[in-house]
């Protein structure tokens, strides 16, 4: 099997935490910021630990870091103030700062094909079709449940919530958040599949048999 390099999840690793750290010096709220970085604070620890013994592709090490930095971008402003969403708005003539929605479509991408790599490398599945759907499945139960985690603050907190929960007057908010997520992770199934069949195949000396044009 290929020895996979540490230089790549050492740099992403290196930058991730650099924004981290940029962050939490002066965040609009502390406690709002800890929730948003929070998944950031779990996630780091768990990928150095597992990196000799399960490495991920490289595709995936981008996407995680690139989900890192949008929760982290939002944990230092909140998201109804991170000022990409407040030009988006006002480019778009939109109603709302719509940055969260970037943080859902990613809540959906990443476990999406973070789930497909495990389901595919652990061989716990036959067939990529049920590996997909089964990621689809993954994906929309982690976003459904972070709504709860939202739900649970908010009687937790009460009006101290109001930055975390980001609803900005929104009532669909949760069902959006929701839509987003399942975007996410079926767009990212149909256009990177192929992508990461490859990586899989040169990550484990052996080419990945059945790749179709549709993966999911």
């Amino acid at each position: 099997m290929q020895s996979p390099s540490p230089k790549l999840p050492l740099a992403l690793g290196a930058l991730v935490l650099l924004a981290l750290s940029a962050s939490a010096i002066s965040p609009y709220d502390r406690g709002t910021w800890l929730l948003e970085v929070a998944p950031v604070l779990i996630a780091l620890p768990v990928l150095a630990w597992t990196w000799q013994r399960f490495p991920l592709t490289p595709l995936l090490y981008w996407l995680i870091a690139a989900h890192a930095l949008v929760l982290i971008l939002g944990g230092a402003y909140t998201y109804a103030r991170v000022p990409l969403g407040d030009w988006m708005r006002e480019a778009f003539h939109l109603a709302r700062n719509p940055y969260d929605k970037l943080g859902h479509f990613m809540q959906g991408l990443v476990p999406a094909l973070v789930s497909r790599e495990i389901l595919l490398r652990g061989r716990h599945v036959a067939g990529r079709r049920m590996a997909g759907f089964l990621s689809v499945c993954v994906a929309l139960a982690i976003s459904a449940f972070y709504e709860l985690i939202e739900w649970w603050t908010a009687l937790a907190l009460g009006g101290g919530a109001i930055d975390f929960l980001g609803t900005q007057g929104d009532p669909w908010d949760t069902q959006s958040d929701l839509f987003l997520a399942l975007i996410g992770a079926t767009l990212g199934l149909l256009l990177l599949g192929r992508w990461q069949d490859r990586q899989i195949a040169r990550l484990a000396g052996h080419r990945v048999e059945g790749t179709t044009p549709c993966n999911i």
